[in-house]
């Protein structure tokens, strides 16, 4: 039998459901229950056809649920916060996908989320979900609150320059481009076919709340400023990250790989990716469906001190479900790539 008893609190959306896709495949793993009110006693393969066969869960409700080891909560942001002390009381560990316990300030939350923290003195209780930057804190904790998949693509892509105090800390700019299933599984307008099909469309020109993540985790107590847009392109999964920076003083390409892999060579989900020649000689979402992986990549702009970062994920594993299997696994004491190996299809 499994050593750790695990439920999902919210499994019927996109995220819960690549959390069960893995975790059925972790060999340290029982899942004990996923909830649904929507899907209340139906079978999860109703939801997730792709998992017909693999288990015989069905959705129950959260009324019903029993005590376990580690819950994992795939709630609408505003809702893990609401209930965190009956969520506490269920299992010893918490891992909280929402956006709810991302930020340590709760005046910080209040100005990016527009709505007071209903829970304010947990969020120092909460590590922030980038394994890359917290894997210490993360053995020790009891709860962690995963990070944003933007924010996951566009900090792990620019922390090793922010790290060693490389750029203008007040000009960088990062434009992202996001698959539709970022939106979620709820229909709208916005997800219509015809509406949303063949787009590029801008709906974060300024203010996006994952900012908040990157002022927080690149600024490391320094005053600093990333100028951020998200555009939505036909595509379901990813996220492609293009940041520019400015770099304090010149620095050679051969430089810039030693500091990314003083950084990231010993990191099992980083790849860096700059080839010479060939279609993939950046990062490319579409070849990391499915996969924990994280690709950055970069290029010196030759007439400037701009340097182009680039950097691409799985927005439902890398940026959601993916890294927090990842955390489970530092906070459990098993090997971090543990039901995480699988590396991607090509073609797609």
């Amino acid at each position: 039998m499994a050593d750790v008893t695990v439920s999902i609190v919210g499994a019927s959306g996109y995220t819960g459901g690549e959390l069960l896709r893995l975790l059925i495949f972790h060999p340290e793993v029982e899942i004990k229950q996923v909830t649904s009110e929507r899907f209340f006693g139906k079978p999860i393969h109703k939801v997730h056809p792709n998992l017909r066969k693999l288990s015989n869960l069905k959705f129950n409700s959260l009324s019903d649920l029993d005590p376990c080891d580690l819950l994992f909560l795939c709630l609408p942001h505003g809702e893990s916060m609401q209930k965190i002390e009956q969520y506490k009381k269920l299992a010893k560990k918490i891992i909280d996908l929402s956006a709810d316990f991302r930020l340590h300030s709760a005046e910080l939350y209040e100005k990016w989320y527009k709505k007071p923290h209903a829970n304010p003195a947990l969020l120092k209780d909460f590590i922030y979900g980038i394994p890359e930057l917290h894997r210490e804190k993360m053995k020790k904790t009891n709860f962690v609150s995963s990070a944003g998949c933007n924010a996951t693509a566009t900090i792990l892509g620019l922390y090793p320059l922010y790290k060693n105090d490389l750029v203008e800390l007040e000009q960088t700019v990062v434009e992202v481009k996001v698959g539709s299933s970022e939106g979620g599984n709820k229909f709208s307008m916005a997800s219509h076919h015809p509406e949303r099909s063949g787009c590029v469309r801008s709906f974060s020109p300024t203010s996006h709340r994952h900012v908040a993540e990157m002022i927080q985790e690149l600024g490391m107590g320094r005053d600093i400023r990333i100028h951020f847009s998200a555009t939505s392109i036909d595509m379901v999964r990813g996220v492609l990250a293009t940041s520019h920076v400015f770099l304090k003083k010149p620095m050679e390409e051969k430089e810039i790989w030693k500091v990314y892999r003083d950084a990231y060579g010993n990191e099992p989900f980083i790849r860096i990716v700059k080839e010479r020649e060939g279609n993939y000689r950046y990062p490319e979402p579409k070849l990391l469906s499915g996969t924990n992986y994280c690709d950055i990549g970069f290029e010196l702009d030759p007439h400037s001190n701009r340097l182009v970062v680039i950097s691409a994920i799985d927005n439902l594993m890398k940026g959601a479900a993916g890294q927090a299997v990842q955390a489970m696994n530092l906070m459990y004491g098993f090997d971090e790539t543990t039901a995480l190996q699988f590396p991607g299809l090509n073609p797609v």
